[in-house]
């Protein structure tokens, strides 16, 4: 294939992926804003004025980069393993591997599709924060960085769960048992430094606590781990996760039989 057949190819999943959930919005988009609108309610209103500032900022204002990072997170995954997973069972995806179409181009446009919704709940969700709290942004290119590397991390995972998923139930295991866990003990409510040492120590090993800190520092220039260590964590996981992801599909992997 020529690069003009390329990027047409990648358009044409792109906007099959963006029309396939903006068209059912309700489903997609506005149910991560009412949950968060819940989340400011309940905790940054309710349990934020029990338990006062926190690193110097007040209790809401410190959980709205990782609320926001949670809802990115969340919608990013679910929207590429349901879809993808959706052309597995309807056998979609066998007429593209039969085509010229590199397989390259199907998993970055899977991959784009679902940074696409992360993109439109992110911006939803921090239109709906601006009305709990004055957002003040300290790092312009550090807050869209990671937001983009993160969608990006969380798209291909949702991949890998769709290539090795065998029914509907099976999309739903790894966001339930793994993701949400990891998600609610990655710092989002709190900073690891309240911590005991040995918790500390453990949470390290979340790799959601590296993401919601950097975005964190984007919004309050704030973090509890350094910059650096957190970039270097997710555009690792981002290059591992891309060659599996790859590796799955150039084997057929779930696919072919």
């Amino acid at each position: 294939m020529t690069y003009a057949e390329k990027m047409t190819a990648f358009r044409t999943i792109v906007i099959k992926e963006f029309l396939r959930f903006i068209r059912i919005w309700v489903q997609t988009v506005l149910p991560p804003v009412i949950t968060t609108a819940l989340y400011f309610i309940i905790f940054g209103n309710l349990i934020g004025s029990q338990i006062g500032d926190m690193e110097g900022f007040r209790y809401m204002d410190y959980i709205v980069p990782g609320l926001i990072m949670m809802a990115v997170i969340t919608n990013s995954y679910g929207n590429v393993v349901s879809s993808f997973y959706g052309s597995k069972f309807q056998r979609n995806v066998e007429e593209m591997l039969v085509s010229p179409m590199p397989n390259y181009i199907i998993l970055c446009g899977y991959v784009a599709g679902g940074v696409a919704r992360g993109i439109i709940v992110g911006i939803a969700v921090t239109l709906i924060s601006m009305l709990f709290s004055e957002l003040h942004v300290y790092n312009g290119w550090v807050l869209f960085s990671v937001f983009i590397l993160t969608s990006i991390l969380f798209s291909l995972a949702g991949f890998i769960n769709a290539v090795y998923a065998n029914s509907f139930d099976d999309i739903s295991i790894v966001p339930t048992f793994v993701l949400t866990p990891l998600t609610y003990l990655g710092g989002i409510f709190y900073s690891i430094s309240l911590l005991p040492d040995f918790w500390q120590t453990a949470s390290l090993a979340n790799p959601i606590l590296y993401m919601v800190n950097a975005f964190r520092y984007g919004f309050l220039g704030i973090t509890d781990i350094h910059l650096s260590v957190s970039y270097t964590i997710i555009i690792v996981f981002i290059i591992a996760l891309y060659t599996y992801s790859l590796h799955l599909l150039n084997k057929g992997k779930g696919i072919r039989t």
